[in-house]
């Protein structure tokens, strides 16, 4: 039995939402494939996610120095803890599933915050003489994105820095491969949106097949 971590990062719902939309009937369609995986959902903008502050740092510090947990601020402990409970289930899971809209070339801010609670020395990667080492590599994960243009390719190509830097992050922590749905261009010509969604989803579900 696998774990899959379904994160999404979309303030909206797959009613309005056309990256929820495709990434609803891929989640569906791959739990009927795999009926004894289980999947957890983590809406970004519903849980707690500390961002690493001032408070992080201090009580990162701390620790290592030597001081006990329980010596810590109440608000030290919290986000701390909060942090290491997030990178631990990251680091537990099988497979990810991303989706999120994108804003302004990249992805909702809040993405980048779990991103930076799951990048660990030491959980998801680790310093070596020669450099850092991923060690997530025997994971699997996906993108799905939406986007009112086209940004994978084409003209505005270089314009499109969410799923590069999702790429980068997967190359880091040791992940081999970043598979990717694009749902591209609703915006720029309404009158395809719904053949752009219904690519979108064919495609998501001849992935969930074999993911």
């Amino acid at each position: 039995m696998a774990t899959v971590l379904y994160i999404t990062a979309h303030p909206l719902d797959h009613s309005t939402s056309l990256s929820l939309a495709v990434g609803k009937e891929f989640i569906e369609a791959y739990q009927k494939q795999n009926p004894s995986d289980e999947i957890v959902t983590l809406d970004l903008y519903n849980i707690d996610i500390p961002l690493i502050d001032n408070d992080v740092f201090t009580g990162w510090g701390k620790l290592s120095t030597g001081t006990a947990f329980d010596q810590l601020s109440d608000t030290e402990k919290a986000k701390v803890s909060r942090l290491g409970q997030i990178v631990d289930q990251f680091v537990a899971a099988d497979k990810y599933v991303i989706v999120n809209p994108m804003w302004n070339f990249s992805f909702p801010p809040v993405l980048k915050a779990y991103i930076d609670a799951v990048c660990v020395a030491g959980k998801t990667f680790s310093y070596t003489a020669t450099g850092p080492v991923g060690l997530l590599g025997s994971k699997k994960a996906l993108h799905i994105q939406a986007s009112g243009g086209v940004y994978s390719e084409g003209p505005a190509a270089g314009f499109e820095h969410g799923h590069k830097y999702l790429q980068t992050i997967a190359a880091f922590t040791g992940i081999p491969t970043l598979e990717a749905i694009f749902i591209e261009g609703a915006a720029a010509a309404p009158d395809q949106a719904p053949a752009i969604k219904a690519k979108a989803i064919e495609k998501a579900l001849e992935l969930a097949l074999r993911f």
